[in-house]
């Protein structure tokens, strides 16, 4: 059974943490990058980046979970909705690139569309490295629930009447 100070331990800094995101995130993001080229020659580019995204963001999410943020485990369902709702906002950053180069040139080349893609690319991912670093795969949330310390018991005066209370006079009205 590990203690929270093993997992203090295998946690890597945040430079580290960058590094290895960086080479797994990146690495899927190239690759990503090839395959919505190859794919929007047969289906329209925003649904083949769509495709994309949902794998590339699975895969990436996984190989985050187990390697950049040192948790050495599968990714939890929990973490990959997480993990879902920041890789649709770098999809939305990604399309909105696209879709302003598309506006400002005619007929962008290959290259271009690229570097506009994997421009876009980085600055959602310098985004999501943050979210996915404090919130999804954050170690300071405990999972040993939280020690609450008893206060003093208060000892609560007592009130002596001066002559015993009459249960009949209760009940009369006025």
């Amino acid at each position: 059974m590990e203690t929270a100070q093993d997992l203090r331990r295998a946690a890597p800094g945040a430079l580290s943490a960058f590094t290895r995101f960086v080479l797994c995130g990146g690495g899927v993001g190239i690759a990503s990058s090839f395959a919505v080229a190859a794919l929007a020659s047969w289906i329209p580019w925003i649904l083949a980046n769509a495709l994309i995204t949902v794998g590339s963001t699975l895969l990436a999410t996984e190989l985050h979970a187990r390697f950049t943020f040192g948790t050495g485990g599968r990714a939890t369902l929990r973490q990959h909705a997480q993990s879902a709702g920041s890789a649709a906002a770098a999809y939305v950053v990604t399309c909105v690139a696209m879709l302003v180069l598309q506006r400002l040139a005619a007929a962008p080349g290959a290259v271009l569309e690229q570097v506009v893609y994997l421009s876009a690319s980085a600055l959602a991912g310098a985004a999501r490295f943050a979210v996915l670093r404090l919130v999804v795969f954050a170690r300071n949330r405990s999972q040993a629930p939280v020690a609450v310390r008893a206060a003093r018991p208060l000892h609560a005066p007592v009130v002596r009447a001066a002559a015993p209370l009459d249960p009949a006079a209760l009940c009369r009205t006025a």
